[in-house]
């Protein structure tokens, strides 16, 4: 394959390492070993969010170097880069989760600048944790470089007392301690056995869902988000994906020629048929924003609506991603959408071909367990609800995932906090009453700033066996590992003058996931007089520093919390120039 003769002259690396004025730049190449065929070839830039902050970045590395040798293998020559990640699970419940979303839309602007600053070709990108997939996913779509993603694989599940425990289970043992049904020894043996390897967090939360997005989007070869983190199995998914960019290039087929408006309406419909996380609501608007393309919250919760839910994994459910890699992984439950006539064929992959066509060689059938046929699914719609009305105007949303339907139906008073830490302590302290409504406010993208993920919260209801006794809602969001009657992404939010700043103590909201409503007893008068009487929006601490210029530039939750014009505004291609 590396005899495939590929035109430079139509290549951006070309401003790099053709013709004699570029003869300083190709001496830089020839110092780290480049050889001049090399030089001379595509470059691919291979870009990973490994660090050492947490298991679901820890084998990227590792990864990354089997990804080489397929651009190797393809013709193609690739350079190594990395860029940040702030994972979740170690950011979560303090102030560090106000970095969590700004930091996606960093991945984005450092993997576009060191694209666009050296001129590469084309780009594999490699990432473990929540926002680092869509992150790089966007830099793709943004760049329209011929693109393959790979994820880094999951987490393999812990083992105590003959059962499956993940990091789920501790954030709720936090609530169980606190509440006396759970000893200091036994917290401390969970902590211990709970994540027993390289990988992201093993549940349906939103690095497995944005992983099963990869996919579905076609951005991602099928079935390579499977397998787990240590299974040096892996390493053949990134050969692979190495050696497609290559086919990709000498194709010219680009990201934006893969993630049309079909395929986002793909990758929705696996988002809410596998249980998936309430962030896929806000990452696939974003990722259409990059391609210039219409599709925000209200879009996404239309396809949630009517695709049924049939994917029995955690935390609705009872699996973890190890066992959907063992039932068939993301090929199977496509195949079964396809059967429900719920799949656009049409769509391109990253194998250059369609996506019909790639579930043709699907000849797994489903187990029964982990993925249940699409005609007895698990329930008829989706696992993710979207909600609109007085309260949200520009929507919210739910995971209902593992919900009977008479638990989707909430009405009580409001017991409102201006931020997690205050609802956090009266949690701690029980101080809250079953039936009420707890909204935490001024978290959304701007006020926050950085959109918190609520999980130590809600985690601590459920450990304190309030989970169903209460619902909560707030214009920050929640992990993909939140259970419970939470809805988040209220739009408009708090420090935009949304009406979720507006409410009192007191205030009736009724909550239906059944109608998609949420909405607040109080009349358009009395709603506009207390808007006259708002004092604005809450003043952070956040003055100066990247959190600031988020702060500014960031928009709302419908359009995916997004910091820049998008495709829309393009006058430049970066292919082209």
């Amino acid at each position: 394959m590396k005899n495939r003769q590929f035109d430079k002259s139509k290549l951006p690396s070309r401003h790099v390492t053709e013709g004699p004025s570029r003869a300083p730049h190709r001496s830089y190449f020839y110092a780290m070993g480049i050889s001049e065929a090399e030089i001379h070839q595509p470059w691919v830039g291979v870009a990973t969010c490994w660090n050492e902050a947490a298991p679901c970045n820890i084998s990227l590395n590792r990864q990354a170097q089997a990804v080489k040798m397929g651009v190797k293998a393809g013709g193609g020559t690739p350079r190594e880069f990395t860029t940040i990640t702030v994972t979740d699970g170690v950011a979560m419940g303090h102030e560090g989760m106000r970095s969590s979303l700004a930091s996606r839309d960093a991945i984005t602007d450092t993997v576009e600048l060191t694209m666009r600053g050296h001129c590469y070709d084309a780009l594999v990108g490699l990432a473990g944790c929540d926002k680092s997939l869509p992150g790089m996913m966007m830099a793709m779509v943004r760049l329209n470089v011929p693109s393959v993603f790979i994820y880094g694989g999951s987490i393999l599940p812990g083992k105590l007392d003959g059962r499956d425990v993940v990091v789920q289970d501790v954030f709720e043992a936090v609530g169980k301690h606190q509440a006396g049904q759970m000893s200091d020894a036994e917290l401390d043996i969970l902590e211990r056995v709970a994540c027993p390897s390289a990988g992201a967090c093993g549940g349906q939360y939103t690095a497995n869902t944005m992983a099963c997005v990869s996919e579905a989007i076609g951005l991602a070869l099928p079935n390579s988000s499977g397998a787990p983190a240590p299974y040096e199995s892996r390493d053949q998914y990134g050969e692979a994906s190495g050696m497609a960019v290559m086919n990709l290039i000498e194709k010219n087929i680009r990201a934006r020629d893969i993630v049309t408006r079909k395929a986002l309406e793909n990758a929705a419909r696996v988002v809410a048929c596998t249980g998936g996380s309430t962030n896929g609501g806000l990452h696939l608007p974003a990722i259409a924003h990059e391609a210039g393309i219409d599709f925000d919250l209200f879009d996404v919760c239309d396809i949630f609506r009517d695709t049924p839910y049939f994917v029995n994994l955690r935390p609705g459910g009872d699996y973890v991603a190890k066992d959907l890699y063992e039932a068939g992984g993301v090929p199977v439950v496509m195949r079964e959408l396809r059967k429900a006539g719920l799949i656009h064929e049409d769509c391109l992959s990253a194998t250059g071909r369609t996506i019909g066509e790639e579930l043709d060689l699907v000849d797994r059938a489903v187990d029964g367990k982990v993925i249940h046929p699409v005609e007895t699914p698990i329930t008829p719609t989706g696992g993710v609800v979207g909600l609109k009305g007085n309260l949200a105007p520009e929507g919210a949303i739910v995971k209902v995932a593992g919900m009977a339907a008479t638990e989707q139906v909430f009405t009580g008073p409001a017991r409102v906090f201006d931020c997690e830490e205050e609802a956090f302590e009266a949690v701690q302290k029980r101080q809250y009453k079953e039936g009420e409504v707890i909204v935490i406010r001024n978290e959304g993208p701007a006020g926050g700033p950085g959109m918190r993920e609520m999980l130590s919260t809600t985690a601590a209801l459920s450990g304190q066996g309030m989970g169903k006794k209460v619902a909560l809602i707030t214009d920050g969001r929640f992990s993909g590992a939140t259970r419970g009657f939470c809805v988040g992404h209220v739009g408009p939010e708090a420090a935009h003058g949304g009406p979720i700043a507006l409410l009192r103590d007191g205030d009736m909201i009724t909550l239906d996931a059944v109608k998609g409503e949420i909405s607040v007893a109080l009349s358009d008068a009395e709603l506009d007089a207390r808007k006259a009487d708002w004092k604005g929006p809450r003043q952070t601490e956040y003055a100066t520093g990247a959190l600031w210029k988020y702060a500014q530039l960031v928009g709302g939750a419908r359009y995916g919390a997004v910091t820049h014009p998008g495709g829309k505004s393009e006058r430049h291609v970066y292919m082209d120039q």
